[in-house]
């Protein structure tokens, strides 16, 4: 299973990746093949501040649905516009394309709180 070094992870299988102030986020290689077949994205919080752990959106995969939480807090800048055509790009390439939201961190201290590659994986194992 692929687990990038250069992400932090939640317990609910959400990564982030910082670059700056922003952020992107997603779900994790695991968290789209426990879903299986991704068939439509929903996220209405753009423009929104929300808080950690606040649901920013929801996946459809052909077996369930599921909320999306937010990792930090912050503001939803942008939400990718390939996963509005192409929502399975998710099941392809959830560490690239498959990102779901660009966010402004509100509270870079948080990040502390996330999971490291090493703890991830643990959690997967345990």
């Amino acid at each position: 299973m692929n687990i990038p070094q250069n992400l932090k992870y939640t317990k609910d299988h959400e990564w982030i990746r910082v670059e700056g102030n922003e952020a992107y986020v997603g779900i994790t290689e695991y968290a789209q093949g426990e879903l299986g077949d991704i068939v439509f994205i929903e996220v209405e919080t753009q423009g929104e501040k929300l808080a950690k752990e606040e649901i920013f959106g929801t996946v459809e995969a052909v077996k369930t649905v599921s909320d999306m939480f937010m990792p930090v807090g912050g503001e939803v800048l942008e939400v990718n516009p390939k996963l509005e055509e192409s929502p399975e790009v998710v099941n392809k390439d959830p560490y690239g394309d498959g990102w779901f939201i660009k966010i402004a961190i509100t509270n870079p201290a948080e990040l502390n709180e996330l999971l490291d590659a090493a703890a991830y994986k643990k959690l997967l194992e345990a």
